[in-house]
């Protein structure tokens, strides 16, 4: 499949020059690029206290051991990572059992590691989950309106060692693991729904 970057610039910039082509052109692009994920994006709760309290080279070498715990867990669950940023990680999955299990993974072994770190080295992980379609490029990058509200949720909505799923997440996540509350939010003038377990 031919989902590069470089094929998605050439048909955007044939939908901006032919605006009369632009549901064929659309339909292209969710041909080309379109797949159904389970979204997984994890973000490292105290970037500028620990940064601030103990500078950056501490910092990332937190990161750097964050990722040797998360990475490994998100294959062995069946996920698949995509990306990096800093001390974000952005992955996928088949279904969202197998992105809430490797969450639940996750909180396991960072609690097993920080029993044996110092509390300045402690990780602790905020996670967001959605579920939908999504434009994926070269397996590298990845777009759309469930991996925006999962990031939301992940970096900037769960608090330290919290998991949150999308309404869609939610609704899609059968059978339930455990039991699970609504929560309600209203950020940048849109309200929605999360769910986070009791």
């Amino acid at each position: 499949m031919n989902n590069t970057q470089e094929q998605l610039n050439k048909l955007l910039q044939l939908r901006n020059e032919y605006p009369e082509k632009q549901e064929e052109i659309d339909q292209q692009i969710y041909e080309k690029f379109c797949q159904t994920h389970a979204i997984l994006v994890i973000d490292m709760s105290g970037f500028s206290r620990t940064t601030f309290r103990y500078g950056i080279i501490h910092f990332l070498a937190m990161i750097h051991q964050m990722k040797t715990v998360v990475i490994p867990a998100i294959e062995s669950t069946g996920g698949k990572l995509i990306k990096q940023d800093a001390d974000n990680i952005f992955a996928v999955f088949p279904t969202v059992n197998q992105a809430v299990e490797c969450s639940f993974k996750l909180q396991q072994l960072t609690g097993t590691v920080n029993t044996i770190l110092p509390e300045e080295k402690d990780i602790h992980l905020c996670i967001g989950i959605g579920y939908g379609k999504i434009l994926m490029i070269d397996n590298h990058d990845m777009y759309g309106s469930e991996f925006n509200l999962a990031a939301k949720l992940g970096e900037d909505l769960a608090q330290r060692n919290e998991i949150l799923l999308t309404q869609e997440a939610y609704q899609n996540l059968n059978p339930k693991q455990g039991e699970w509350q609504e929560v309600e939010f209203s950020v940048s003038g849109l309200e929605f729904i999360a769910y986070k377990p009791k």
